[in-house]
């Protein structure tokens, strides 16, 4: 049997791989299609998923880019260890030391939900890494919220013992689907697996549901840097690509649209679809995505 090497090679390139590393003892898990030294997406997840969201994503540029995405400490299959700063500083810190060990030195990243915020502090301790920015739903303009923050807003204003037990009575399976329907219409809905919600709450345990209630009540200091995030847009002016979902709770039409006020530049997509774009129009995303990169960060 001769078998064309010529082929399998890019296929093999196609598939997406599963790959742990230990990352100063933190067994971290991460996905990772494409050709190492090719230009490289980097992606950083959301709440209250994990790289699983960018399992469809992936083989769909893996034949140009070099595609990365890790699960953050205390989710998906990363461990979660006791000792470490489960804040943005901290998963910010985490994402810096996993791309210095991988040899990513120059990233076009891809921002979406929390990762956004991640993502973005990432781009200001080292501007000089960053090629591009993927903006899908992903959050810096407090004016632009959408009226689902509006029991958080509260909290923030008033963070008693009441409003934190109010968080953590969603963080459970039933609001785990709450977050990934969101507001999409029916019909769209449909296309979003319940194995979303599923996995992810099969992958909770107690500590790593105190974890998530921590994180969301700090959103409130995060909320305090998205000034440092807009200006970091308005001086780098990075090239950007925004594809979003105004069918989102959270981060309706507007919330996408005030990114243009700092990066008046950027191309602006408003898809037929919510905060999980990459489960319900993936194939409008893909191309977008593909189109962009060709253009300013192809090697």
């Amino acid at each position: 049997m001769i078998m064309d090497m010529t082929t399998e090679a890019p296929r093999e390139r196609m598939r997406v791989k599963h790959k742990w590393l230990d990352l100063n003892g933190i067994k971290v898990f991460y996905r990772e299609a494409g050709r190492a030294g090719a230009p490289v997406l980097l992606l950083p997840h959301g709440y209250p998923c994990s790289s699983y969201e960018f399992r469809e994503l992936m083989p769909r540029l893996a034949d140009r880019w070099h595609l990365v995405a890790p699960d953050f400490p205390g989710s998906g299959y990363t461990d979660t260890p006791s000792g470490f700063a489960y804040d943005f500083d901290g998963f910010t810190g985490f994402l810096d030391e996993f791309t210095q060990t991988l040899g990513l030195d120059r990233v076009a990243l891809y921002l979406h939900d929390f990762g956004s915020q991640i993502g973005l502090r990432l781009a200001i301790r080292h501007p000089e890494k960053i090629a591009a920015l993927i903006i899908q739903n992903g959050d810096i303009y407090e004016d632009a919220l959408g009226p689902k923050y509006a029991a958080l807003q509260e909290f923030w204003r008033n963070p008693t013992e009441e409003g934190r037990r109010k968080i953590a009575s969603v963080v459970n399976e039933e609001g785990f689907r709450e977050e990934f329907l969101n507001e999409v219409r029916p019909e769209i809905a449909e296309r979003i697996s319940p194995d979303l919600w599923k996995l992810h709450w099969a992958l909770m345990d107690e500590p790593r549901r105190q974890i998530a209630v921590d994180v969301i009540a700090g959103l409130r200091e995060n909320v305090a840097w998205f000034p440092r995030y807009q200006q970091y847009l308005r001086d780098r002016q990075p090239p950007t690509l925004i594809v979003w979902g105004p069918q989102d709770g959270y981060m309706p039409e507007k919330s996408a649209r005030a990114f243009l006020r700092d990066l008046p530049r950027a191309e602006l997509h408003l898809l037929d679809g919510g905060h999980w774009l990459l489960e319900t129009n993936l194939d409008e995303v893909a191309p977008l995505i593909r189109d962009f990169l060709g253009r300013v960060h192809s090697g």
